[in-house]
């Protein structure tokens, strides 16, 4: 199990586009999409989730000590398996690139908000928290809907 973010290198070269399509095209949902068990990536979101709350009590608290060990699960949480994160590219499609980088800001701001908890910087804590906050929902707001209508055939 990876601890890696999210990030797929990006393929190039003609090659990687016939990868791509053979792996869209085999890897596509099956009418009976609804009927398929969650994804991994529902359980990490779960997970994230539960690391967000975690951290908005700890704020509450002023305990920057479980803010700063929960930063890094964030910010390093586990990746999908490999065939699960080829299903999702290949959805995305040319949408890919904007997933990767709302992970990525989502990591860099709970790497900041860590740190702003070893420095006991309440107030950077809590800015670098709603920069998690932002990345995660404008993730949320441009794919979740069609995201799940594909995997699961239904809306949000």
């Amino acid at each position: 199990m990876s601890t890696e973010p999210f990030c797929p290198p990006s393929p190039s070269g003609s090659g990687a586009a016939t990868v791509l399509l053979a792996l869209s095209l085999f890897f596509a949902p099956s009418v009976g999409a609804a009927d398929q068990d969650p994804l991994e990536l529902q359980k990490i979101m779960q997970e994230l989730g539960e690391q967000m709350q975690l951290v908005a009590g700890a704020i509450s608290r002023e305990d920057w000590e479980a803010v700063a060990e929960a930063a890094p699960r964030i910010a390093k949480h586990r990746a999908p398996p490999f065939t699960e994160k080829a299903r999702i590219m290949a959805f995305l499609g040319s949408h890919a690139a904007e997933f990767r980088a709302a992970d990525r800001q989502a990591h860099d701001a709970a790497m900041k908000m860590g740190a702003a908890a070893q420095r006991r910087d309440g107030e950077g804590v809590i800015q670098a928290y709603a920069e998690v906050q932002q990345a995660c929902l404008a993730c949320h707001q441009a794919h979740r809907a069609e995201f799940r209508a594909h995997f699961y055939g239904s809306a949000p």
